[in-house]
């Protein structure tokens, strides 16, 4: 298992999205649209979770590994490398998310190979770059506890102290499966969204991020992706799993939002906007204020 990872320096835009989820169709497309955009492979970052809600597991993961996408250990990665018996997701025992759990994670652990199970295990906790002088650090829930669900309406103070534990300018999140942006300050949390369910805003569309360098800073664009998530939610159909996520990627909607915050939770069905923050990041010493 390695604890952390260093990219270097990353020179030019850098693609970043979480939770693949065993999609196939939106994997393809994601890839798609990087080649499109003219950005390599060694320029994207997963924040994990390959596995999970959708028929394509063992496929999705060769997708990414092949490429060479960066990838940080999510949770689904951590259960499946280490043969735990459940996704370790961090839904309430018992609950519907619990319960839909227990039926994907059996069939991706069938699915999923011995080898790529090895791979997985050996994936890192976090992985470091830095872009445009600025440094990041990519986690995929929170910096002690790799399940723990980071929404856009958790307390900025609780955001700040997890920044704190990094020594990084900014965060890249994962696992809570809704994108935002997030200035703290002169500092940062982004969670890009996911590309294996909708945003629980009613529509079908995937989200990705891109951190683009500008002469003063960083521009965060969160930006909706397209996809044949009609192949992707028959092939759930056909694997026989939960029908639940085959409507998902249908409806725009998740089969149940209880582990939201009651404010992101009154967001469903609202459908989200593609959207662009700069970012200046930290003033150096004896910077004068604006």
């Amino acid at each position: 298992m390695t604890a952390r990872q260093d990219l270097g320096i990353v020179d030019g835009p850098m693609l970043i999205f979480g939770g693949p989820y065993g999609n196939r169709q939106a994997t393809e497309a994601l890839l798609a649209r990087a080649a499109a955009l003219d950005i390599t492979p060694d320029r994207m970052l997963c924040t994990g979770d390959l596995a999970a809600y959708a028929a394509d597991p063992q496929e999705t993961a060769d997708l990414l590994r092949d490429a060479g996408v960066a990838v940080v250990m999510g949770n689904v990665e951590e259960s499946l490398g280490f043969a735990a018996d459940d996704c370790g997701c961090g839904f309430e025992d018992g609950s519907a998310c619990d319960l839909l759990a227990a039926r994907w994670y059996r069939y991706a652990a069938a699915a999923v190979s011995s080898e790529t199970k090895r791979w997985m295990r050996d994936l890192p906790r976090r992985i470091d770059f830095t872009l445009a002088g600025l440094r990041f650090a990519a986690i995929h829930g929170g910096v002690e506890r790799i399940n723990e669900f980071i929404f856009p309406a958790t307390p900025a103070a609780e955001k700040r102290a997890m920044l704190d534990a990094t020594g990084a300018d900014a965060t890249i999140g994962g696992h809570s499966g809704l994108p935002f942006v997030k200035p703290l300050e002169d500092r940062l949390w982004v969670n890009p969204g996911v590309i294996g369910l909708p945003a629980n805003d009613g529509t079908p569309r995937v989200w990705y991020g891109l951190l683009v360098p500008q002469p003063h800073g960083i521009d965060i664009r969160i930006e909706a992706l397209s996809y044949d998530h009609a192949a992707a939610a028959a092939a759930i159909r056909a694997a026989d799993l939960p029908p639940d996520y085959a409507e998902t990627l249908e409806t725009g909607l998740w089969p149940n939002d209880d582990v939201m915050p009651a404010s992101d939770r009154a967001r469903r069905g609202i459908p989200l906007e593609a959207s662009v923050t700069t970012w200046h990041g930290r003033k150096p010493m004896g910077a004068a204020a604006d």
